[in-house]
């Protein structure tokens, strides 16, 4: 009996459809690469329908995106008429057969494996050096972008780096180590970096760079602690940011208008979505706007994923970050009305995705949305934090680094008001400063699927869930079992090769 894994792996090899770079391509089937590419602009097709998947409602649509918010401490379940398992997710209850999980696992899995094609049928074709690496290195980071949510989410994973042109070769595949996959991810990012182009044609930020591979091996040598070779990748981007085109937007909440995405400096990567198309399986399907939105409000919503009251209270009304993140009042029947009058759930909404979607439908979906997965100014807090840990404590130049993110957000759509203020280095030691740059990321990365990876490769969950302070208090966390989500179930019955199952599930 074929197992559902390679199932879902062999569906991305039939149907690779393209992603939002040319949603008019033609499909490409993908069971025998060495037949089915004739030229390198085939490949790129297949590379863009990993994109395709990316930009789906099971991924950064919908599914995915919204298993991560809620398992941080930034955002909580509104309306608690939404399925079970968004609530297991949020509540630290879940099972392993939660639905979301059920539903972006095989995805993930389809777009490594539409990458593992890209590279195969590159490999195929005779072309010149430059061409094929650079084929083969975006497909690389592809791969590597998928492993490396996949191993932080789950830990131990199925790791497939190669193309699968016959099923039976992988229904009985078993876990490897997350060290392992972890030195996959690296050894594709750094392939990446090498033979990436510095910018893509037109300056899309959707398709990744040298600067784009150089961050995200900042970001997963910051995850495995690796913080010498973190704070390298990071200064390394910040030193060439002409070359890369990066810099901060002059207005935070530019970078959250969707009809403004496509010309942001300071999106290192960002998945793509264009406004009022779909295609099957959820392809360009955006549903986070309507999923956040006020439920009975005239810009409408759903009111599922809405932070807690102690969120909005303890982020200071001065930081005009918070004015952009968050909508305390609407407009419901005509007159606007504040949040202790909102029909479903009386607290304010996130507003980061619902205020300007773009061309969307009526309740924010569909929209029009490039969604950073990193941001330069994410790249300056990685390299203030890694800075900090090599020289056991604040330099001028870390404190340099979130001083720029502090200026910026001083920048209220014009008007230059005089907070945040500057970090002062004076007084602070290492651990101080480590805490003012995490508690930096919740804000200025706020409801951007960041937080919880934070909480995880701290070890914070015990200080953020059950402490005094705690913002969304869940008493039955176990830092024994939450810090990974199950396997499905599914997986694990018809493959028990894939065991054992993560610890307490």
């Amino acid at each position: 009996m074929k197992t559902k894994i390679y199932k879902s792996l062999v569906l991305a090899m039939t149907c690779c459809f393209a992603g939002c770079t040319d949603l008019e391509e033609k499909p490409v089937g993908l069971l025998a690469p060495e037949s089915l590419f004739n030229s390198a602009q085939d490949v790129e097709t297949a590379i863009f329908g990993a994109y395709g998947w990316l930009a789906s409602e099971r991924l950064y649509g919908r599914q995915f995106v919204s298993a991560l918010m809620l398992r941080g401490d930034m955002v909580d379940i509104g309306d608690r008429g939404t399925p079970a398992e968004r609530q297991q997710v949020n509540d630290f209850n879940m099972d392993d057969n939660n639905g979301m999980v059920r539903s972006f696992w095989p995805y993930w899995y389809q777009v490594i494996s539409a990458a593992n094609a890209g590279i195969s049928g590159t490999e195929s074709l005779e072309l010149e050096e430059e061409v094929r690496n650079r084929l083969v290195a975006e497909a690389r980071f592809v791969r590597a972008f998928s492993y490396y949510h996949l191993v932080r989410v789950f830990g131990d994973i199925p790791y497939i780096d190669y193309f699968i042109n016959d099923p039976e070769a992988v229904k009985d595949i078993s876990k490897t180590s997350a060290a392992d996959v972890y030195q996959g991810i690296l050894a594709d990012l750094e392939f990446a970096k090498q033979w990436l182009p510095d910018n893509q044609p037109n300056d899309v930020r959707s398709r990744p760079t040298k600067g784009t591979a150089a961050s995200y091996l900042a970001s997963v040598h910051l995850t495995l602690g690796d913080y010498p070779k973190a704070y390298e990748e990071a200064k390394w981007v910040i030193d060439n940011k002409e070359r890369f085109g990066y810099a901060l937007e002059a207005d935070y909440q530019n970078l959250f208008r969707a009809e403004m995405a496509n010309s942001l400096e300071e999106h290192v990567f960002a998945l793509d979505f264009l406004g009022q198309q779909n295609g099957g399986g959820g392809a360009n399907d955006d549903i986070m706007p309507p999923m956040t939105g006020i439920r009975g409000a005239d810009q409408l919503g759903w009111s599922v994923l809405v932070p807690s009251m102690a969120v909005y209270n303890t982020w200071d009304d001065r930081d005009y970050r918070k004015e952009v993140s968050f909508q305390p009042e609407a407009l419901i029947n005509g007159v606007l009305e504040p949040y202790t009058e909102y029909a479903n759930t009386q607290r304010p909404h996130i507003a980061k995705y619902r205020r300007y979607p773009g061309n969307s439908n009526s309740d924010g979906r569909y929209s029009d949305h490039n969604y950073a997965a990193m941001r330069y100014a994410e790249v300056l807090l990685i390299a203030a934090e890694a800075a900090a840990e090599v020289n056991n404590g604040p330099t001028p130049e870390a404190v340099g680094y979130v001083n720029s993110i502090r200026e910026r957000a001083r920048n209220a759509a014009g008007v230059q008001t005089a907070f945040p203020e500057d970090v002062q280095q004076a007084g602070l030691d290492k651990a101080g400063f480590i805490d003012l740059v995490l508690n930096e990321r919740r804000l200025e990365l706020s409801f951007e699927y960041k937080r919880w990876y934070d909480i995880k490769r701290r070890q914070l969950g015990t200080q953020v869930f059950t402490g005094g302070e705690s913002l969304e208090p869940h008493p039955n966390f176990d830092p024994a079992r939450d810090y990974l989500m199950p396997l499905p179930r599914i997986e694990l019955d018809v493959n028990p090769n894939l065991g054992p199952q993560n610890p307490g599930y």
